[in-house]
């Protein structure tokens, strides 16, 4: 079912958005050389306890996963994509990280995805973070009234293609409300005109992802990490977004 919220139901949405933006921007700066992933994990969990919210990951058991998830961050770094599992490793000279966040507060999720790099950057990982980021920037812009799911996708996939960048139709973007991943489908490519009509009241997380040289994934044997399956490395953006009459509303910006 894909639910349509009442713009009172939105506004009760932005104090989970503010927490997920807030918290990312927090535990981003703690990345650097040396770090501990799990030091990044205990500091997700105290910040979500601190706020009295629920993180949307921990018993996650997803058809895709080895469930139950355990942690309340995904932490995937270099050639892992999406969902890796916070461990036991500390953070190397340039080392390519995305920090996944999903929280409910007060019964509303928001969802959202930041990547950054320990240490000195490589300007090759910086463009293919750069790509993703602008990728949603344009998705957000396609998001309107009157357009379609499809219309979003060939935005994101548009500018992959402008940098040269395969992307995999895996894992996309998704509806957000009460729970993490409701009904809505958006892939990161696709082409326009296409698709679930776009109104006022659509609640959905955008999240531009996909590795250098490679489109394929293979999995970890814990069950969760997505990896470029050629080793190469990877990067991921992620916004909640509310549809209004007046157009898109960016939740966790």
């Amino acid at each position: 079912m894909i639910f349509i919220h009442t713009p009172a139901e939105i506004e009760q949405m932005r104090p989970a958005g503010a927490f997920v933006r807030d918290t990312l921007a927090t535990l981003s700066k703690m990345v650097a050389v040396g770090v501990n992933l799990l030091e990044i994990e205990d500091a997700a969990r105290a910040a979500i306890a601190q706020r009295g919210a629920v993180s949307c990951y921990w018993d996650y058991a997803p058809s895709f996963g080895n469930g139950p998830f355990r942690n309340v961050i995904c932490l995937s770094v270099n050639d892992a994509a999406q969902h890796g599992l916070p461990h036991d490793y500390r953070l190397r000279d340039g080392d390519v990280v995305s920090l996944d966040l999903a929280v409910s507060v007060d019964g509303w999720v928001a969802d959202a995805a930041v990547t950054v790099i320990a240490g000195r950057p490589d300007p090759a990982d910086e463009r293919l973070i750069r790509s993703t980021q602008e990728a949603l920037a344009a998705g957000i812009a396609a998001a309107q009234p009157g357009n379609r799911v499809g219309d979003i996708s060939a935005a994101i996939g548009a500018v992959a293609a402008k940098y040269g960048y395969p992307v995999n139709l895996e894992f996309g973007g998704h509806g957000v409300g009460r729970s993490m991943h409701e009904d809505l489908s958006i892939s990161n490519d696709g082409r326009p005109g296409r698709g679930f009509p776009l109104r006022p009241g659509l609640v959905f997380a955008l999240e531009p992802w996909w590795a250098k040289t490679t489109a394929r994934i293979r999995m970890d044997a814990d069950g969760w990490t997505v990896r470029s399956a050629d080793g190469s490395r990877a990067a991921h953006s992620e916004h909640t977004i509310a549809l209004t009459a007046d157009g898109p509303l960016v939740l966790t910006e």
